[in-house]
């Protein structure tokens, strides 16, 4: 298993892990998204789609759990405002 952890570039999760990085659909087109991967060992990566090999950040599966649930919940609505 690899050695995945904040901050290695996103390519060379590419080049140790199969499957897909997925965005939501709502960004098709509009190139600003953040991308996720499922990894082994119950851990999630994720990046910026206009960096492909830019920095990841790797999420234990219970943390970006925890993180969609407060983004569901609102809890991080403001962030995305238009001010």
């Amino acid at each position: 298993m690899t050695d995945f952890r904040n901050g290695m570039r996103a390519d060379a999760i590419d080049s140790a892990c199969a499957g897909p990085w997925i965005k939501a659909k709502i960004s098709e087109g509009q190139g600003q998204c953040a991308e996720a991967k499922d990894l082994p060992g119950s851990r999630v990566a994720v990046r910026q789609s206009t960096d492909p090999t830019g920095p990841a950040l790797i999420f234990t599966r219970d943390e970006f759990a925890a993180f969609l649930t407060g983004a569901k919940a609102g809890e991080f609505d403001h962030l995305g405002a238009i001010v």
